[in-house]
């Protein structure tokens, strides 16, 4: 099942995708969302992962609330294709605390987890969150992610050297800031760094390319495990970080 909306919601609102095998939580989650309107409003729904990734391409929502199992289907195998649409953060919606499922839905890209159980307000307020850029986790997830990182993400040192003798002066400040940082939006990293978030998204690009990475979750475990390299650079450019622009 899919519905669609028109296009008269405002480009001010948040949008959201809801993706969920059952009616009546998607019917809850539509009622509780566009009663924040016009702050954000719902602008699809989904009971499969077909109608899910039509609609991310049609919508081009914000924000995805998606649950971990669609009935036959896993939630976790649709996040690449719903985040093809570049604006697109997900958060898992979800009732059953399943560790190794939630933690491989953030490791592919979802920016953060809440659980059904979790009061309406918790629900909203890491709506916004997502969308201005942070993350929406709990230590323990952060901590079990940030372990399998270790374990399966980290390179030879000789690999790692080379990468970081690549970046510039100002990507080795904005990478110290995920690491002193962690969660901020863009906004406020580009406060920060006294840049503008159109700057700062370019250098995230460039620091992406040349790290390997693809997303804000793997730079933040990046910044994290060498911050030693960052330090130095950082306590240096204290004083001229206005030059980044």
């Amino acid at each position: 099942m899919a519905e669609k909306f028109n296009n008269s919601t405002s480009d001010m609102s948040i949008h959201v995708l809801l993706v969920n095998s059952h009616q009546i939580v998607l019917w809850g989650l539509e009622k509780l969302i566009n009663n924040e309107s016009p702050r954000m409003e719902v602008v699809g729904k989904a009971t499969n992962g077909l109608d899910a990734t039509r609609l991310a391409r049609e919508k081009k929502p914000h924000v995805v609330l998606l649950d971990l199992y669609l009935g036959m289907e896993k939630g976790i195998d649709l996040i690449p294709n719903l985040l093809e649409e570049e604006r697109s953060h997900i958060i898992i919606f979800t009732e059953i605390h399943d560790q190794a499922a939630v933690d491989g839905a953030v490791l592919n890209g979802a920016r953060g987890v809440i659980y059904k159980e979790e009061s309406t307000q918790n629900i909203l307020k890491a709506i916004e969150k997502i969308h201005a850029g942070e993350l929406w986790l709990d230590r323990g997830t952060t901590g079990r992610i940030f372990s399998n990182f270790l374990r399966t993400g980290q390179k030879p040192e000789d690999c790692i050297t080379k990468k970081i003798a690549s970046l510039t002066r100002k990507e080795r400040l904005i990478i110290n800031a995920f690491a002193t940082e962690a969660g901020a939006s863009n906004k406020k990293l580009a406060k920060k760094l006294y840049i503008g978030e159109q700057t700062l998204r370019n250098h995230l690009t460039s620091i992406f390319s040349k790290l390997e990475i693809t997303n804000r979750f793997d730079l933040f475990m990046f910044a994290k495990l060498h911050h030693h390299h960052f330090i130095a650079t950082a306590s240096q450019s204290t004083t001229h970080t206005n030059n980044l622009q």
